[in-house]
């Protein structure tokens, strides 16, 4: 797909605009979208980890309480240069750091859980009490939608796995 407005260039820009439920598409190349008045952006061709972690820090905590900066007692890291950097200095970082990183990984995530893939031979006790919180919450669920047969077997369900888990 060419760019709509030189024809010459491949479109690598793609807007969508929806105004009184009518849909327009406009197809630019980044010349040509830098030049269009309507266009707010900002093509950074980079996309910096450092400057991710940076937006994610700021409102944290810290910023908050700017009292005395946490510092690793091994290898002496702040946590401000935590977030310029973007990674720790040491082991003992995390436990330095612990009381902020907790609302990091709820906003990055979404959870500060693990909640990933689990190997089949080491697993066993894990995906049980992963497969009894995913069950539980959708035993909160039918609840809320008062589908209370759908609760009872899921209850059961529970029930059955916990005592596998024992």
């Amino acid at each position: 797909m060419y760019c709509e407005e030189c024809l010459k260039r491949p479109a690598t820009v793609h807007l969508t605009k929806i105004q009184n439920n009518k849909k327009t598409e406009l197809h630019l190349c980044e010349e040509c979208a830098r030049r269009h008045h309507e266009i707010p952006f900002n093509f950074e061709p980079n996309f910096s980890i450092h400057k991710f972690l940076t937006g994610l820090l700021e409102g944290s905590p810290l910023e908050v309480a700017p009292v005395a900066t946490p510092q690793c007692p091994k290898c002496k890291l702040t946590y401000r240069q935590f977030g310029q950097v973007g990674r720790f200095g040491c082991n003992q970082c995390y436990e330095a750091f612990e009381k902020w990183l907790g609302p990091l990984f709820r906003r990055v995530q979404g959870n500060s859980q693990h909640g990933g893939k689990v190997p089949r031979r080491a697993g066993g006790k894990l995906r049980f009490k992963q497969e009894i919180e995913r069950l539980r919450e959708e035993l909160q669920s039918a609840v809320r939608a008062e589908a209370y047969e759908r609760a009872a077997e899921l209850r059961d369900r529970i029930r059955a796995l916990e005592q596998k888990l024992k």
